[in-house]
């Protein structure tokens, strides 16, 4: 190490003039001001690792001071008083520092979302992408998602809940938990901490079944359905469930005994039915449309939407709701029970159809004045006009 000589003070390091060439002004034990022709004033300090000797850079005067340099050499000395070589450390602060402002959480987000958007509805893709740039990236889309906490994101849905927003909260803590769960995928992060806010929020008050009540919301469902992807089983059994809007578990067992292409009704077995009683649902011409199209796959086996594992067993319970998920709808958005929730308030607010004939379509214990429960063709005749008149509306909605 270099021998102590006197040390610098702070009137020499600001008094110091530049000369023709470049010079030094010795501080001690390695430290030294470089003052260059072109009035640069620079800290530098000389070390030795075995045989070799290096320089390294503390910074300019005035921005760091005599002081500041001094404690840099002093963390440099203690590093090579442990074995550790202080340009090589500085070096791989520089690159973790490069590779967090690299990895911030709204870079792997818009990563994310361009990974996946090809799965989505172009509108649905859109809107994603815009409630995270609304909702997220201004309050912690800078930071590296290895730093988040759960803390950090609850912040965030807090600032949605006190809007009033919960169902948005709902869908952002579904997509942040996305996010990271590709951020660790990818060796980017450590965890998930979205997973810790399990329960941090309350329920959205809309009920336990979300669906989309707004017509103008509706169009997209509607849109992203008619261009699913998957298996043409489950795209049916999509297609019909907003169209009949009966209970998933309904739906997914109905067997082609049960369906009467003359009359146009599906009629429904008690032993099926929640309430225990027969029902019936009358067929619109859509909804025959896609029976038939279904049937010349399917016609050979009892049911109509058969298990893909084995044509004994009728379709997965959670195959509607998985088939939503792929289109990138989250379950705070919709679910397969939903869609009854979505007729119902639709027919009666939109459609100005009468309540006990919506009630009596959804199979609920409506009962007549006289306090008996309404038979299964009661009504028969306004419910398949009703039911004609919710296809082709959805059809309108579809159009635009």
């Amino acid at each position: 190490m270099p021998k102590r000589i006197a040390p610098l003070s702070d009137i020499q390091v600001k008094n110091a003039k530049p000369k023709e060439k470049e010079y030094k002004l010795m501080d001690g034990f390695g430290l030294f001001l470089l003052v260059t022709p072109t009035s640069g004033k620079l800290w530098r300090f000389d070390y030795r690792i075995g045989d070799k000797r290096k320089t390294m850079a503390f910074g300019a005067y005035p921005a760091i001071t005599l002081a500041d340099a001094r404690q840099r050499r002093e963390e440099a000395k203690k590093l090579l008083a442990n074995g550790g070589d202080p340009s090589e450390n500085k070096k791989a602060q520089k690159t973790t520092q490069g590779e967090l402002d690299a990895n911030t959480f709204e870079v792997i987000a818009r990563e994310w979302h361009t990974k996946f958007s090809h799965t989505w509805v172009p509108s649905h893709a859109k809107h994603k992408l815009e409630r995270l740039e609304k909702t997220v990236f201004p309050w912690i889309g800078k930071r590296p998602i290895k730093e988040l906490t759960a803390p950090d994101v609850l912040s965030v849905l807090r600032r949605l809940e006190s809007r009033g927003i919960l169902d948005t909260a709902h869908r952002v803590r579904f997509e942040c938990g996305a996010i990271f769960r590709y951020a660790v995928a990818t060796g980017r992060a450590d965890r998930d901490p979205v997973a810790d806010l399990k329960g941090a929020l309350p329920p959205v008050k809309n009920g336990h079944h979300a669906a989309p009540t707004d017509p103008k919301a509706v169009a997209p469902l509607l849109r992203a359905i008619d261009e699913f992807q998957g298996s043409f089983v489950v795209k049916c059994a999509l297609q019909l469930a907003p169209l009949l809007f009966v209970r998933p578990g309904e739906l997914r067992s109905a067997e082609w005994s049960e369906i009467d292409f003359e009359t146009a009704e599906w009629n429904i077995p008690a032993g099926k039915m929640k309430m225990k009683i027969a029902h019936l649902v009358p067929l619109s011409q859509q909804a025959v449309k896609v029976l038939l199209e279904l049937k010349q796959l399917t016609g050979h086996s009892k049911y109509v939407f058969p298990c893909q594992r084995s044509p004994l067993r009728c379709m997965s319970e959670n195959a509607v709701n998985a088939g939503l998920r792929r289109m990138g709808f989250e379950k705070t958005e919709i679910t397969g029970h939903g869609f009854r929730a979505m007729a119902r308030t639709i027919l009666d607010e939109v459609l100005q159809v009468r309540p006990d004939y919506i009630e009596h379509q959804l199979a609920h214990a409506v009962k007549d004045p006289n306090g008996r429960a309404y038979n299964r063709t009661a009504h028969l005749v306004e419910r398949r006009k009703m039911m004609q008149l919710w296809a082709d509306y959805l059809d309108g909605l579809k159009e635009g």
